[in-house]
């Protein structure tokens, strides 16, 4: 797989970083799904994409050098404001595909079988991107990120049918303005959050297990404290996630438009999987259930 970094100590944390999200991707969406909504409305426990920061090169201070920061650090800014960018345009995309379906005689004719068939395809695509996004076209890369989101939009839809359109809102007011913090947070702190997002990560191992053990027990109990425990790790993830894309926009800041604009949608992907996943966990705590 050909990656556009010169560098190959870059090249090999980003191939790493790529086999450690497919591997997330895989164990999420083989058991991170809960059965217990309506017919088969997915339940996922996603993957977290670790974001490795890359090796910096030190300089001795001097006026260039102070004036190279400047540029680079204005860079580095353009890079998070088009991962945050794309995040929000993904998310845009699923509110108003899952609402627009919900209110379409097409998801009547939603069978557990249809559901299978897109969550397979949403699978592909994920992968897809996941594996193959430094090597894309950078108009493929938000193509297939804009055509993953549509179909999560679809796949959520049955939330509507489920719960009431007034407690889903409140429920993504809740959400936007703690991934908000959170993700605020991530970015200024100076603190590393490595611990932090390693500690999420075995969290969320644990989750995917009691998960799979509940679907045999279906104890309510026992889900709502899967749901509480996982909305502290996305809450984690999303603070850690945020971290580790500001580093690699500071160290991709020399690259090309196309590796930036790649390496935004990957990062997007990442914040959008947070999102989407503590808004299914809040949805659980905030949702009225029709009658």
């Amino acid at each position: 797989m050909v990656i556009f970094l010169v560098n190959a100590g870059k090249t090999d944390r980003l191939t790493s970083f790529k086999a450690e999200i497919l591997t997330r991707i895989a164990i999420c969406y083989l058991f991170g799904k809960d059965f217990a909504l309506y017919f088969n409305n997915f339940y996922k426990e996603s993957t977290m994409s670790e974001l490795k920061s890359y090796e910096t090169v030190s300089s001795s201070p001097s006026h260039s050098a102070t004036a190279g920061s400047q540029a680079g650090t204005a860079a580095a800014s353009e890079i998070m404001n088009k991962v945050f960018m794309w995040m929000t345009v993904g998310l845009a995309l699923t509110g108003s595909t899952a609402l627009w379906f919900a209110s379409s005689p097409l998801i009547l004719q939603l069978t557990p079988m249809t559901m299978i068939v897109l969550f397979l395809v949403q699978l592909g695509l994920v992968f897809w991107l996941s594996a193959r996004v430094m090597s894309m076209q950078p108009t493929t890369a938000i193509l297939v990120f804009l055509v993953y989101s549509a179909l999560t939009g679809v796949t959520l839809a049955p939330i509507f049918l489920v719960y009431t359109s007034a407690s889903i809102g409140t429920t993504f007011l809740i959400t936007a303005a703690t991934f908000g913090v959170m993700a605020t947070y991530g970015i200024v702190t100076n603190q590393d959050l490595t611990k932090v997002g390693n500690i999420a990560f075995m969290a969320l191992i644990g989750l995917i297990i009691a998960s799979v053990v509940n679907w045999f027990l279906q104890s309510p109990v026992m889900h709502y404290i899967i749901s509480g425990i996982g909305v502290l790790v996305f809450t984690a993830l999303t603070a850690y996630d945020a971290q580790k894309i500001k580093e690699m926009s500071h160290q991709l800041q020399g690259e090309s438009q196309d590796v930036q604009t790649r390496a935004s949608i990957l990062g997007a992907l990442s914040l959008y999987l947070d999102f989407i996943n503590l808004f299914i966990m809040l949805l659980q705590f905030f949702g009225a259930r029709r009658d």
